[in-house]
């Protein structure tokens, strides 16, 4: 099976697209494309720039054409339409997240379940696709930084993005997100410690000040991040409720999740983790840190069977 991957470079696009790839036992060919303005102005709905047309010499849409072509950002969007007609209909079609002009983007359409969009093709789903397997953290956790086996359990794995993030009054913020800290030290034995790009460092900085005389392990940007062996090491895992693709990457693991609510939570994840902890995947961070059950969540997986199904349906259709 040959498998195109589009993006616009962004590191949450590109994961949740070769997650999806991954599963379907291929490596793809990655296209990152930049349309340049004015064309991105227009986009979901301007068509290809001149020179990313087919037939243009240079052009990323080129033959030979894939069986399946996976694409996300809105930027993607007239570049999965081009390439289903240059291929002459035979490439299937698959978009990631809502591609704001409809169902008729794609084939195969994923959303989550706080997107509106809803149709015969368009696959919904509460967690969201990535690149994890069991293999993977395993393989991860295997060269996982020598200092945590020190660390006394039950060892708390905390998942940080940007915990201020919306808020008018961001000291109001951060000292909700520090009495929150406050909530783990006196639960856990430890706790070790990723953020994101997106992490303000008025938050780390307040955080290494708080957890200073505690158990822990805070990873510096300079360093390569843990954050696969993380998921896989510690006993329970912390994730601010900020991003969905975190909550969904700690759900895929088993282990107890406690997403912390920030001061400022826009409607659609708070609507996603009221589902979370209704369905009892997850459990509330305010409440007691302790272990509990439930089935791993796997929406790549999911996502990765109805691309199958809709090959097998499209060979077995006449003509």
């Amino acid at each position: 099976m040959r498998i195109w991957i589009l993006t616009d470079g962004k590191i949450g696009d590109r994961v949740q697209c070769l997650g999806v790839a991954s599963r379907l036992g291929e490596d793809p060919e990655e296209k990152v494309i930049l349309p340049g303005k004015p064309w991105e102005w227009w986009m979901p709905h301007g068509p290809v720039p001149l020179k990313h047309r087919p037939g243009h010499p240079g052009s990323p849409i080129a033959p030979p054409f894939p069986d399946v072509a996976i694409a996300s950002g809105r930027r993607m969007v007239p570049y999965l339409k081009a390439v289903k007609k240059a291929s002459g209909g035979k490439t299937f079609t698959v978009f990631l997240k809502d591609p704001r002009i409809g169902a008729a983007a794609a084939d195969l359409i994923w959303v989550p379940r706080h997107d509106r969009l809803r149709a015969d093709n368009v696959l919904v789903t509460d967690t969201g696709p990535h690149p994890l397997t069991e293999e993977a953290l395993a393989a991860a956790v295997a060269e996982r930084p020598a200092e945590w086996e020190s660390l006394p359990c039950p060892r708390l794995g905390f998942l940080i993005g940007n915990p201020v993030s919306g808020a008018r009054d961001e000291d109001a913020a951060l000292n909700r997100f520090l009495t929150q800290i406050d909530h783990a030290r006196s639960a856990v034995g430890s706790i070790i410690v990723t953020q994101s790009r997106r992490t303000p460092e008025t938050v780390m900085t307040a955080l290494r000040a708080r957890l200073s005389g505690f158990p822990h392990w805070i990873w510096s940007p300079e360093e390569q991040n843990p954050y696969r062996a993380l998921l896989g090491f510690c006993d329970m895992l912390a994730v601010t409720g900020d991003s969905h693709n975190m909550v969904s990457e700690a759900l895929s693991t088993g282990k107890p999740v406690f997403p912390l609510v920030p001061h400022h939570l826009n409607p659609k994840l708070a609507g996603f983790l009221k589902r979370l902890e209704e369905t009892g995947l997850t459990r509330p961070f305010d409440g007691p840190l302790k272990p509990y059950d439930y089935q791993p969540v796997d929406a790549t997986q999911t996502i990765a069977e109805a691309i199958l199904r809709g090959l097998a349906a499209r060979e077995q259709k006449p003509g």
